[in-house]
């Protein structure tokens, strides 16, 4: 029975993580995470372009139902809220140009969603998301753990709706 496809992701310049999961009824299904690093030496346009084709590749490979990315956190740096913003965009048009809806959670969402609770520790969230998709050892990097959680955020809301 063929379930319902996530990709999740959490953005970044740098690190740009991702996770597909498959919704099986009331199980989730891991299909497989990991991140995107554009090179350093990269300018930041470079690293945006990296970014896009990276997730396009993973769009079309993958064949996601539903992108759901972790809303932009304000930074008290307005150069580095921008940048991720800019990284965020990358992404969101990626899958949209793909017809894949997309669907956005705040990183209190996404923990309450692995949790319970929104403020909870990055070591917990990673704890969770290794008991809710049945794996033998926790995710890594955190970029991927998060991207996951971000997956199941929209799963979650997927069942309320």
């Amino acid at each position: 029975m063929k379930g319902k496809r996530i990709l999740g992701v959490d953005p970044g310049t740098n690190t740009t993580g991702f996770g597909i999961i498959e919704v099986v009824g009331r199980n989730y299904i891991l299909v497989e995470y990991g991140v995107i690093q554009p090179k350093s030496t990269q300018t930041l346009v470079q690293k945006y372009v990296h970014i896009f084709d990276e997730i396009s590749l993973l769009v079309n490979r993958t064949k996601p139902d539903a992108l759901s990315v972790e809303t932009q956190f304000v930074h008290k740096n307005v150069q580095t809220a921008i940048k991720l913003g800019m990284a965020r965009g990358a992404i969101i048009v990626a899958a949209a140009k793909q017809g894949v809806e997309v669907f956005e959670y705040s990183p209190m969402e996404a923990k309450r969603a692995v949790t319970g609770n929104g403020r909870s520790s990055k070591p917990q969230v990673s704890h969770m998301v290794k008991l809710l998709l049945s794996l033998p050892s926790l995710p890594t990097p955190e970029d991927a753990s998060d991207a996951l959680s971000i997956a199941i955020a929209h799963a979650n809301q997927r069942k309320r709706l």
